[in-house]
């Protein structure tokens, strides 16, 4: 039985249509998918990502542990608390385990969100490896999450803290504050403006409707994949998993390979791709005929080779369809993808397709 956030209720109370998501009842949609996607890019927008875990590790060798885990390097975080790192875990064979942020809080405390389809085998994996670091792995099954995106959530944000807003009106990007109770991250998985708040389950809820009130639009897990798509961000277990380094993935900016003499799970592989050269690269498609993108199709890149989308759908702000593939190494500019029998024509591109509400082609 899949379960369920602190804000099911709330979702259902809101007309939500719930579907199971990784092992999560989660709202696809609460009436239309595009109206909440247009919000987000408009003016603001509010996501329960409770199904995501939040994970803190204590240990005066946190840091020892993420250098070795992780393919980027948190010895790039500076000592101010609450800043933040993208990265990919990788397995020993350059593979992704999962992608995450990680956030400076101490020295001796880091903060990893995780996502919701590989909490356990991220879990089991960070405590496999923590044990030689005497460093202490916590899942926070205490917290909840939510998300609020576009160019009006700040403010929006803002004006229920009221006099706590000035703890994060000059936060900058991919950086987080503690306040009170509340950890705010301005960080988002929809190319837009905003902030991640993680928040007590038992205060989810109070915040939830204060954002309603103030006009935050609520928006479900479809409306978060176009808006993410069309940022040209990276889907687990679509666009990247175990099998896929990052270097194949478009998440090459991810790896730090400076300094040279720090170890990390798998960085013998990805020396061993490069060194080889990297035969595949992620692009963007955009369809110039009629048809549906859709992952899992063939790309034919002519006098080059094959390859296969990755993701694919209908973009709301481009009004076309585009789509995320994983192509031969080169700088062809157009290719043919197979959808229902017939072939159609497409432009590769560099994502992101949309960059502040515009889009980019």
């Amino acid at each position: 039985m899949p379960k369920q956030t602190p804000l099911y209720a709330t979702h259902v109370a809101e007309g939500a249509k719930l579907v199971d998501f990784a092992g999560w009842d989660m709202p696809i949609h609460y009436g239309s998918q595009l109206e909440e996607h247009h919000m987000v890019r408009r003016a603001a927008g509010i996501f329960d990502v409770s199904h995501m875990c939040v994970v803190d590790l204590h240990g005066n060798r946190s840091r020892d542990l993420l250098r070795f885990l992780m393919a980027n390097d948190v010895a790039r975080l500076d000592a101010t608390p609450g800043k933040a790192l993208y990265s990919c875990m990788l397995n020993e064979r350059g593979g992704v385990i999962d992608d995450l942020i990680i956030y400076h809080m101490e020295t001796v405390w880091y903060r990893l969100v995780v996502n919701a389809g590989t909490r356990d085998k991220d879990l089991a994996w960070l405590v496999r490896h923590a044990s030689s670091f005497d460093v202490e792995v916590i899942e926070r099954t205490d917290l909840a999450m939510v998300a609020v995106q576009g160019p009006e959530a700040r403010n929006k944000v803002h004006s229920v803290l009221e006099g706590d807003a000035v703890k994060v009106e000059g936060l900058s990007r991919f950086s987080a504050a503690e306040v009170g109770e509340l950890f705010i991250a301005r960080t988002g998985y929809t190319g837009e403006d905003g902030y991640e708040i993680v928040v007590p389950t038992e205060q989810v809820e109070d915040l939830w409707h204060k954002l309603r009130e103030v006009g935050v639009t609520p928006c479900g897990l479809g409306a978060r994949d176009t808006l993410r798509l069309e940022a040209g961000m990276n889907l687990y277990g679509q666009d990247m998993d175990e099998n896929t380094s990052p270097l194949i993935s478009g998440l090459a900016w991810t790896v730090a390979m400076n300094p040279e003499g720090r170890k990390f799970i798998g960085r013998e592989v990805l020396e061993a791709e490069r060194e080889r050269g990297i035969g595949q690269r992620l692009v963007g498609l955009l369809l110039e005929e009629k048809g549906v993108l859709r992952a899992h199709q063939k790309v034919i890149v002519e006098g080059v080779g094959e390859g296969e989308t990755t993701s694919g759908s209908f973009s709301p702000t481009m009004g076309k369809a585009i789509a995320l593939a994983r192509i031969p190494a080169g700088d062809a500019e157009e290719c043919l993808v197979e959808i229902r029998g017939r072939q159609l024509k497409a432009r590769i591109v560099k994502p992101p397709f949309v960059r502040n509400g515009k889009p980019l082609y």
